[in-house]
């Protein structure tokens, strides 16, 4: 499986901006592809993750929780994160993630990733 993370940039505090992963070599099935983002000097933390197989399972970390929305495009192989009233605590690298299997509850961490794409930079400024 190979994840390409894109549409970082540099915008303002309440502004808005869209991820995408784009995946290649796999097929949706029942696994979950997540967003997680590293902060300078902070861990990799979750942000949200989504069900591939109905798209309609979806989890958020209670920092992003009616900001970012997570959906995906079967068609496109394509899963976006939709990052809606921006604050400078959002800035970090943001990673798309993959695992073959939903975890029960929903409570994913960084270490529930199995495959990894290279980070996109949001930086968000006052």
């Amino acid at each position: 499986v190979q994840l390409q993370a894109s549409g970082g940039g540099l915008v303002q505090v309440g502004d808005s901006l869209r991820l995408s992963c784009a995946a290649s070599g796999r097929t949706f099935g029942s696994g979950v592809t997540g967003w997680l983002r590293q902060a300078p000097g902070k861990e990799r933390e979750f942000v949200a993750a989504i069900d591939d197989w109905s798209g309609t399972l979806k989890h958020y970390a209670g920092s992003v929780k009616g900001r970012f929305s997570i959906s995906r495009d079967k068609a496109k192989n394509t899963v976006y994160l939709q990052m809606n009233s921006l604050k400078r605590e959002d800035t970090a690298v943001y990673y798309c993630a993959s695992r073959s299997n939903r975890k029960v509850g929903g409570n994913y961490s960084p270490s529930d990733f199995a495959s990894w794409g290279q980070g996109t930079q949001v930086t968000v400024s006052s």
